[in-house]
């Protein structure tokens, strides 16, 4: 066990987390950027991304090898395997950043860029077709499936809303949901029911993802009132049943939406001073790639601004009023 002293904790090496170690590295902070796994976060489980500016097709794991790469040639320490058990802030007004193997990272300022994981239906062949049929993002990858029948499964706005907006791209949509009812609101269940591209199947579950030569080509579902079993043709299942973000690890109370999601002020400082929030773990509208490395700029710049009030004795930058996005 030891003690580690920085000016900045970033934790996850995600888009968010490696973008704020490059501009904390660029501002000459002592900074250390700490991951659980290997750098890239959602990147990792996206097969091909053609939606950040500048990359008309990349890989995911690609796009992600060259954001550490860039990162770590403007000074950013990114240590993998150091899975985070908690943010706390001490009496001093520091914070302790304690890791699996009882290290500790003291700094004044901690940028939490650990992202968040969508709830997975846990069934056979969801992990085997990631990025190869499943998807938890329709902006992502709805292009993709251009004339192809496609499954949304799940009941909330996120499932309505995702399985409107694929009839863009898709000539038939399934909308599979275990109820017979769904929890969305009224104005996107109307948008649903008018379009006549969706389909919707009450009742069921999906029991098994199915596919071919490493590609998805139906899906096994069952509904729960009679039992009854059958397959589904699809090349793509897209599955909004809800989105964790990884927040636990804060210790003590910060603002935060509902959802869980952290509240952030225009500066991404949180309503803890100096504990700043970046990408997926933030209350917002979207989440991109192109949001996460946006808000992890802003946050790496305000944290260089707070760290320079503060040594030049002056009252740090406190958190402005809360934004917290409209309702969709």
């Amino acid at each position: 066990m030891a003690t580690h002293e920085y000016e900045v904790v970033i934790v996850g090496a995600g888009p968010a987390g490696m973008c704020a170690g490059l501009y904390t590295g660029r501002s000459m902070l002592r900074s250390v950027v700490l991951e659980r796994g290997f750098p890239g976060g959602e990147l990792l489980n996206t097969e091909v991304i053609e939606d950040y500016i500048g990359f008309e097709h990349v890989l995911g794991h690609e796009l992600a090898t060259k954001f550490q790469a860039h990162a770590e040639k403007f000074g950013a320490e990114i240590r993998t395997s150091t899975p985070v058990e908690y943010v706390e802030k001490r009496a001093d007004g520091r914070f302790d950043t304690k890791v699996e193997n009882g290290d500790v990272y003291v700094s004044p300022t901690v940028i939490v860029t650990a992202g968040g994981t969508p709830i997975k239906l846990e069934v056979p062949g969801e992990i085997e077709y990631a990025g190869k049929g499943v998807s938890y993002c329709a902006i992502c990858d709805g292009a993709f499936y251009r004339g192809h029948t496609i499954m949304v499964v799940g009941g909330g706005d996120a499932a309505c809303e995702e399985a409107d907006f694929l009839t863009r791209y898709a000539e038939k949509v399934y909308l599979v949901h275990r109820r017979d009812s769904f929890r969305a609101s009224k104005i996107v269940q109307q948008r649903l029911f008018a379009n006549p591209r969706i389909e919707v199947v009450y009742d069921t579950v999906v029991e098994e993802i199915v596919g071919k030569d490493g590609l998805m080509t139906h899906a096994r579902i069952r509904n729960v009132k009679s039992g009854a079993a059958s397959d589904l043709v699809a090349t793509g299942i897209f599955i909004f049943v809800g989105f964790k973000p990884n927040t636990g690890i804060i210790r003590g109370h910060v603002e935060h939406d509902a959802a869980g999601y952290l509240i952030t002020d225009s500066s991404m400082q949180t309503s803890v001073p100096g504990l700043f929030a970046a990408g997926d773990v933030r209350a917002q509208l979207t989440r991109q790639v192109t949001t996460a490395v946006g808000d992890a700029t802003t946050a790496a710049i305000a944290v260089e601004k707070y760290l320079t009030a503060r040594k030049n004795g002056a009252p740090a930058p406190r958190p402005q009023p809360m934004l917290v996005p409209a309702a969709g």
